[in-house]
């Protein structure tokens, strides 16, 4: 019998009152005004004063984010698109300008340094960077960007093919939809199918390219207005990249260079020669061939529906639960259910991509996503459920600053999840082989996904820095990304005719138009992830309870201390990376005797 769930309410809002709602910034205006003007008389005061701006802040944040959540389900909409425009345009603006002024006032209050409350010092520093880079005339750049930025998803959100169905008829399905057919064992179909939706992304281009260039150029001009030199340096400081510099960048692009790119080569060759074995025509092996399965065996299904794939997951973390005692995590997928904060399945006019979107009022996120029954599917679900238990690990947290760590620590508790529950899939596979299959190719593409992260960082690190202005990027674009991407590449696959798509695939990869440098965490969080999982195969309850314990202290600790409770470090030289990726390549093996 499943627990009693507790569906958590919305806290009080003794600050901004129980029925506020936001029509207008006239509403919001007196509220920041009573935050500025406030006289402060001590400790206690200024602790009220912070937890004040927390509640209006948290209530912001979840309106925003219920804008974007019901755009990005269904991007066709013009009315949900206007209500997202209208805060990026009549209330982000404003909102800008007076967290500048809020947070001069609380760095300069001279009873700050009586607030030792653990997480107090981590905000602060933060504060005093944001105030550090704060220009007025970048307000309105930042409100061109972010609409910029929007584009990019309608654009993508729209590409579709046509391809027959298992009956035989014609029918127009998206771009998510069209990959699953990727995996299929008659490579007649697979390179159709690859060339149909390079073709489509082709088609546009055009417009991809002349929207980064704008965005580019506008990123450019933030970034000059604020005393930098270039962009990479400007968002070091915005995102409070406060424990690695871009040299430690370098540093993991050369480390995976090293000690992972030539596992590649080792996969695409052992994969070439299988598909070799069952294709006496076969000589080269080609992109279409990267995702079917090289036995020949048809690509894993692992649920059917979206409610399949939800009830599947649920039982999984409760599997993980059970390993170490308790129900909390497959509790925090229950809650989310009943209280619908759940949109899966792929369709169209839907935005591509998938998020865990936290909602800082209630504390209950909204998981989005464009499943379509594979097994990449399963994994971005219960990558999105880590970001989920995430959020309510940290939701009774006081203030929205403790809330809300860094992406190094956010994505350690997304990536981490999809290797404990790894041992729990037979709650998607039945089948023993099938279960098999399914941890050798998740496995395979963490040996995949560490170039790709290096790629794209490497990347945009050329485009904001090396570049001379924006316009040399522009110019000189693909020839750059074509030398970066055959760098972290396998020398097997051949792109000979395909010149043309390679030179700009980097246009798939949304971070580089949404969230500009938000990629690195991605490798960085992956290494922690597998130290997380070898603690996890030695004692499976200290495991748990170290990710856990290291996910519950948000943002009130440096990303190493939290990284040190997980009980993992937080290293990127080449002979830690090193060890981890044999950790998982000797389990590749184990799997394949």
């Amino acid at each position: 019998m499943e627990p009693t769930l507790v569906i958590p309410t919305r806290p009080a809002r003794p600050f901004i009152g129980e029925d506020f709602v936001l029509n207008t910034w006239d509403e919001v205006k007196p509220l920041y005004d009573n935050l500025v003007e406030r006289p402060i008389h001590n400790v206690d005061e200024l602790r009220q004063w912070f937890a004040d701006r927390s509640e209006l802040e948290s209530f912001l944040s979840e309106n925003f984010a219920w804008r974007y959540i019901r755009m990005t389900c269904d991007t066709s909409d013009p009315e949900l698109i206007n209500q997202f425009n209208f805060f990026i345009t009549e209330i982000q603006p404003q909102l800008s300008a007076y967290e500048n002024q809020l947070d001069k006032l609380a760095v300069e209050s001279p009873y700050l340094a009586e607030l030792r409350d653990k997480g107090f010092d981590i905000t602060v520093r933060g504060m005093k960077k944001a105030i550090e880079i704060f220009r007025d005339e970048n307000i309105p750049l930042q409100t061109d960007i972010q609409t910029e930025q929007r584009k990019y998803g309608a654009i993508v959100g729209a590409m579709t093919i046509e391809m027959p169905n298992a009956e035989g008829v014609v029918e127009e399905i998206t771009l998510p939809q069209a990959s699953t057919l990727l995996q299929s064992p008659d490579r007649a179909v697979r390179e159709e199918v690859w060339r149909k939706i390079q073709e489509r992304r082709y088609e546009d281009v055009d417009s991809l390219d002349e929207l980064y260039d704008r965005l580019v150029d506008l990123r450019h001009r933030v970034a000059v207005n604020a005393g930098f030199a270039n962009f990479r340096d400007y968002m070091f400081a915005a995102m409070g990249r406060f424990d690695y510099t871009p040299q430690d960048c370098f540093n993991f692009h050369a480390s995976v260079a090293k000690a992972v790119v030539p596992l590649l080569d080792q996969l695409a060759q052992e994969r070439k020669q299988k598909l070799a074995k069952a294709d006496a025509s076969f000589e080269t092996l080609r992109p279409w061939d990267a995702k079917v399965d090289p036995d020949g065996l048809p690509a894993l299904k692992p649920f059917e529906t979206g409610d399949e794939l939800l009830n599947k997951t649920i039982t999984c973390f409760g599997r993980l639960d059970a390993a170490a005692g308790g129900t909390y995590l497959s509790d925090c997928l229950r809650i989310m259910k009943a209280m619908g904060h759940l949109d899966l399945e792929s369709r169209k006019g839907k935005a591509p991509g998938g998020y865990n979107y936290p909602l800082e009022e209630i504390g209950v996120p909204f998981i989005f996503m464009n499943a379509t029954s594979s097994l990449r599917d399963l994994v971005t679900m219960v990558h999105e459920g880590g970001h989920a238990v995430h959020s309510f690990l940290t939701r009774d947290l006081p203030l929205k600053p403790f809330r809300n760590p860094p992406m190094e620590v956010a994505e350690l508790a997304s990536m981490a999840m999809e290797l404990l529950t790894m041992d729990y899939w037979d709650a998607f596979f039945e089948n023993p082989e099938d279960l098999k299959r399914a941890k050798i190719q998740h496995l395979e593409s963490i040996i995949e996904t560490l170039p790709w992260v290096a790629t794209v960082d490497k990347f945009q690190h050329w485009v904001y820095e090396t570049a001379a202005t924006p316009a040399d990027s522009a110019t000189d674009r693909p020839a750059a990304w074509l030398r970066i991407f055959e760098e972290f590449s396998d020398t097997v696959t051949s792109w000979q005719g395909l010149e043309k798509y390679e030179a700009y695939s980097w246009q798939k990869q949304l971070h580089l138009y949404e969230v500009p440098f938000y990629y690195i965490e991605y490798g960085i969080a992956q290494l922690g992830a597998i130290g997380v999982w070898m603690n996890f195969r030695q004692d499976p309850q200290k495991g748990l309870q170290g990710y856990m314990n290291a996910l519950k202290l948000g943002y009130t600790a440096p990303i190493s201390e939290i990284y040190r409770a997980a009980h993992v470090p937080f290293d990127f030289s080449e002979e830690h990376i090193g060890r981890l990726i044999q950790f998982v390549w000797s389990e590749i093996e184990r799997l394949k005797s």
